[in-house]
């Protein structure tokens, strides 16, 4: 794809505005203008629909948005190298694009968008999960955004997909796949982006769900599975065992095995063992 617009290739824009990527910042670009229209079809209609960006660097994944008919796209950049090339793109696409500079951790998203919203990025690597955990864990639930597609290393977005039992399966398979559904909508290698890391890419897309799929309170959930992770080759009798005196005896009600590791108990029993201790 040569253009998706009147503006410059993604390689002159770098040039112009000495945009080499900064390790600091967990930056690699994405250049190729298909693989960023790509990423934003991968979630869905963006028609009337305002689009947080987290980390849109030289603007790629920014145009394949606006391309693709999004109301508005609040790019959130830290970097301020970046805003001028941003700014380039806002003046083609007069009143969608909001600029909003600043680190992505510190700034409240949820009070940027008043319409239907969605997050599609290519996240920086070093705030990704991070990121990722405080949006499936806002004050109220369901969020305010629909859905994320969101670009991980291959690893990470494994383990937001992961079933019981294998070896990426983890705290955040169990996060993530209690209040959404997900997906790995594409991979990308290292070669697609600039500097090429030294991990394959995947984007991943989950959509909200107005409910979590059981019913349990989510500091206790989320804390039984932290402690069970944490230590998961121990049995989940000793891993637990500080969280109740008859912790044996509260496992075997929600179906699980005081001698199972975390690693094999599915979401389900995991929240049976949540509401249990939480109604004692």
């Amino acid at each position: 794809m040569s253009a998706i617009d009147d503006l410059p290739p993604l390689r002159t824009v770098i040039a112009e505005h000495g945009l080499s990527a900064r390790k600091s910042l967990g930056q690699n670009f994405l250049l190729d203008l298909n693989l960023t229209a790509k990423i934003a079809r991968s979630a869905g209609n963006l028609e009337g629909v305002d689009v947080i960006e987290v980390g849109p660097g030289p603007g790629g994944l920014t145009r394949g948005l606006l391309a693709e008919g999004a109301r508005k796209v609040f790019a959130i950049e830290k970097d301020v190298r970046c805003i001028a090339a941003l700014e380039e793109i806002a003046q083609v696409y007069p009143g969608r694009v909001e600029i909003v500079e600043g680190d992505a951790l510190e700034i409240n998203l949820a009070r940027l968008s008043c319409g239907p919203t969605k997050v599609v990025s290519n996240l920086p690597y070093n705030v990704g999960t991070e990121l990722l955990t405080r949006w499936l864990d806002p004050v109220v639930w369901p969020p305010y955004w629909t859905s994320l597609t969101l670009m991980f290393q291959k690893e990470v977005a494994q383990r937001i997909v992961a079933e019981p039992g294998t070896k990426s399966y983890g705290r955040l398979s169990i996060l993530s796949q209690w209040r959404t559904t997900s997906r790995i909508a594409m991979e990308l290698p290292p070669e697609a982006f600039t500097p090429p890391p030294k991990v394959r890419s995947s984007v991943v897309h989950l959509e909200a769900l107005k409910e979590p799929k059981f019913e349990a309170n989510n500091k206790r959930l989320f804390d039984l599975v932290a402690r069970g992770f944490n230590q998961r080759r121990k049995m989940l009798r000793a891993s637990l065992k500080s969280v109740a005196p008859d912790i044996e005896e509260k496992l075997l009600s929600a179906g699980i095995k005081p001698t199972d590791r975390a690693e094999t108990v599915d979401l389900e029993r995991f929240c049976a063992l949540a509401r249990i201790l939480e109604s004692s």
